[in-house]
């Protein structure tokens, strides 16, 4: 999406002072040359400067019975003074009253983004919104200052975000979106359950995305969100800086593709920080997406605890082993480099690390680790936001030298606003591997509307997948189990407890269906809105009722995916035996 043109406004505006100014300094200069032609010539200089100040608030002593013509550049300055008096008068009203136009532009606007936090992340993806075309309202605790946000698509509030009526201010109820970015978590808890307090009686309420500060804790709480998201119309999602940049990572530097029979790809991931584990499982992620085979990807993480890392995420994500070879180092980078054989045994290096100057100092000073890569070293950084801009500012504004293109600097913060890819939450991403699934399993059969990528689907059809996703809470509850984050193993589910289920997910897709004006029809017309399998579980003939299975199956499988299993607090139901 084309965003406006950012510095459209303030050019404007700055132009248009500079005008003022221009005629200002005119009327100044030609009202003393003509005063001082006018006045009689024993008059001083400070009568002169007097008189000619006086033009500006629209009346002059000598003027008011003049004894003779005026000269020519006394006539000018007349009339030039005024018009930078009724500038100025209009510009000082105009910043005056700023403050409250911003105030009501931001309560009444519509279809817009509100973030809300003080952080640098809030700023910036703020900005990153706003340059990608939304209209956005910043909501902060300090004050915005005069000068500050003077595009009318940039608007802002200041106060508590945790009071609703701040909140209201901001043109919530009318939002698009809503991106809780504080410092705190506990301040982001905060705001959400007020936002969810005032929201709760819209038909078409806001998306809702929160920033948690711990990913762990932002892994255990989007299970529980998972297991609530039936209970209520809110799109509501928690998200970690890491997760998204992660991603963002490999949208932006995609990794080659071995030829056949060549080399597999090798990454060698090294670090002490929270990045290691989520870029180590998004690395997978995007090699099975991109069909990679598992004897093509190699991947050696180094760390001093690098062994239980990887335990403790092979335990989680069951998929990993699967998708590539993964070793374990327990030992620190400096002790593993001068082990690396030439020539360049990696495709690209990852360093994350807490002590960031010293990842800097090492990887701009350690010539092993250029000569040990084939794409390049990666240096994974949550502060050096600037040095990132001054190695990779553009084709012809980088101020350091990339080292033919073998050190790129990173910078997690920057990277992880990308609103496309927070929009990409669990719910989003679950949808689409619905959607994908239905694709695989209808060989062809499916519907002109529903047989195309995600990209290409419908809204009507993408909610209808969505639907698909929230209505798992509800399935959960009703075999007696909760969604929790997988430890190594997987909730079974019986057989009767899977037709339950079946049953469950075909009158949701029945009911989702009939809200949509389908209705039944011994044959499918997807024009009028017809289909066979719009009856009731008893009467649904054996293929529909095996569709419905197979999307109880898939939900297990997907959970495990992300790193959830199922935990029963109840005895299962078991098929009765003769």
């Amino acid at each position: 999406m084309a965003g406006p043109e950012r510095g459209g406004g303030r050019a404007g505006a700055s132009m248009l002072l500079a005008v003022f100014g221009i005629v200002g300094v005119v009327a100044l200069i030609l009202g003393l040359i003509g005063m001082r032609k006018f006045l009689d010539p024993g008059r001083d200089w400070f009568d002169t400067w007097y008189y000619t100040l006086q033009l500006f608030v629209l009346g002059s002593d000598p003027l008011q019975d003049p004894s003779g013509p005026l000269p020519p550049e006394l006539q000018y300055a007349r009339f030039l003074a005024p018009l930078f008096t009724v500038g100025t008068v209009v510009e000082t009203g105009r910043l005056l009253l700023a403050g409250e136009l911003r105030k009501l532009r931001s309560r009444t606007a519509r279809r817009h983004a509100v973030v809300c936090g003080d952080t640098p992340f809030a700023k910036a993806l703020a900005e990153q919104l706003f340059a990608g075309g939304e209209r956005v309202v910043v909501v902060r605790s300090t004050p915005i200052r005069a000068f500050e946000l003077r595009h009318r698509r940039l608007l802002g509030v200041s106060g508590d975000a945790r009071s609703p009526e701040v909140l209201r201010s901001a043109g919530l109820r009318r939002a698009r979106y809503l991106y809780i970015c504080g410092d705190d978590d506990q301040f982001n808890h905060a705001v959400s359950v007020a936002a969810g307090t005032d929201l709760q009686l819209l038909r078409s309420p806001p998306w809702i995305y929160v920033q948690l500060n711990r990913q762990q804790t932002c892994h255990l709480l989007q299970a529980r969100r998972l297991g609530a998201a039936g209970s209520n119309r809110f799109r509501l999602d928690y998200f970690h800086v890491d997760d998204v940049a992660a991603r963002t990572l490999y949208r932006l530097n995609p990794l080659r593709r071995p030829a056949p029979g060549g080399p597999p790809v090798r990454l060698l991931i090294s670090g002490d920080n929270s990045f290691p584990r989520v870029l180590l499982v998004e690395s997978a992620r995007y090699w099975r997406a991109a069909g990679g085979r598992r004897d093509q990807l190699e991947i050696d993480l180094i760390g001093t605890d690098a062994g239980r890392t990887l335990a403790t995420l092979l335990a989680r994500f069951p998929f990993l082993d699967s998708v590539c070879l993964i070793r374990a180092h327990n030992e620190l980078l400096d002790t593993w480099l001068p082990r690396i054989t030439r020539p360049a045994r990696y495709d690209r290096i990852y360093l994350c690390h807490r002590d960031e100057e010293r990842m800097l100092d090492l990887a701009l000073e350690s010539t092993e680790l250029w000569q040990a890569v084939s794409d390049a070293v990666f240096v994974c950084t949550y502060r050096a936001t600037a040095l990132a801009d001054a190695f990779h500012g553009g084709e012809h504004n980088d101020l350091l030298d990339e080292v033919d293109r073998k050190l790129r600097v990173y910078p997690i913060i920057t990277r992880a606003c990308d609103a496309h890819l927070i929009a990409e939450d669990l719910t989003e991403r679950l949808a689409m591997r619905f959607h994908q699934r239905y694709l695989e399993t209808t060989h062809g059969t499916a519907s002109p509307t529903s047989a195309v990528g995600w990209s290409q689907l419908s809204e009507s059809m993408r909610n209808a997948n969505r639907a698909q996703v929230q209505g798992i809470a509800a399935k959960m509850h009703a075999i007696g189990c909760v969604i929790a984050v997988r430890n190594g193993e997987d909730g079974l589910i019986t057989e009767r407890e899977l037709e339950q289920l079946a049953e469950l997910e075909h009158r949701r897709w029945c009911d989702e269906r009939r809200s949509r004006g389908w209705r039944y029809d011994t044959d499918r017309d997807d024009r009028h809105r017809r289909h066979p399998d719009l009856v009731a579980w008893q009467d649904l003939p054996e293929p529909g009722r095996e569709k419905a299975r197979d999307a109880v199956r898939y939900m297990t499988e997907m959970l495990a995916d992300e790193g959830f299993t199922i935990v029963r607090l109840h005895e299962p139901i078991r098929a009765a035996t003769g």
